[in-house]
């Protein structure tokens, strides 16, 4: 089997030191979250100006959950976002109304059918697959049975949920996803990332594509 390097999206950015240290950790993107009711929520005006400070190839997603068509347009806009992703239960028409790439979190409960949320969001250049949470809509520090996580699909995978360097190799083996998310697994304190963690993440992340 061909060895495929695994893409890194590290979320919950606050801060422009935290997005430049990400970079240098080997980062393929960064999530900044736009959904007022978290801990790592970032206003548009302190999300572009850390995006305006990037240097280039670093892909900007924007986190949202519920929100109003016109505010997500109008964020993406303002904040020159390469994705959204949006992490409620926003309908396919609704996630397609921004005319722009999307990612659509799928929460893992236990009755969900990954074949039926890839034909719905046929459009979405990719599925995130987060721990279900009765009230949190992602960022709950959880992982899920990742055996529940069929080989075979149609879409690629973004594998979210409580992942730390201590799991991460773990999770990639098991599910070998397209991309892997992370945000409290690198994090000293909530929306404050730790350097030491950011780059013990990306050690096991080398590790196991070598293996």
């Amino acid at each position: 089997m061909t060895r495929r390097r695994i893409r890194v999206k590290f979320c919950g950015i606050t801060q422009l030191a935290d997005a430049l240290a990400a970079i240098d950790c080997g980062v393929d993107a960064l999530g900044f979250v736009f959904h007022p009711a978290s801990p790592r929520y970032l206003g548009p005006e302190q999300a572009g100006a850390i995006i305006a400070a990037l240097p280039p190839f670093v892909c900007t997603v924007g986190l949202f959950v519920d929100a109003p068509v016109e505010f997500v347009r109008d964020v993406a806009t303002r904040t020159r976002l390469a994705l959204v992703q949006y992490h409620g239960a926003e309908d396919p028409e609704r996630c397609r109304a921004v005319a722009r790439p999307y990612v659509k979190a799928i929460a893992m409960k236990p009755d969900v059918d990954l074949a039926r949320e890839a034909g719905r969001y046929g459009d979405a250049v990719a599925l995130l697959l987060d721990t279900h949470h009765p009230t949190l809509a992602g960022g709950s520090g959880q992982s899920f049975d990742w055996t529940r996580v069929p080989q075979e699909r149609t879409k690629p995978i973004v594998l979210a949920g409580g992942l730390t360097a201590d799991n991460v190799a773990a999770a990639i083996a098991a599910v070998r996803p397209y991309a892997v998310d992370v945000s409290g697994g690198i994090e000293q304190s909530k929306g404050i990332k730790d350097p030491e963690k950011m780059r013990a993440f990306m050690s096991e992340v080398s590790r196991i594509e070598r293996s």
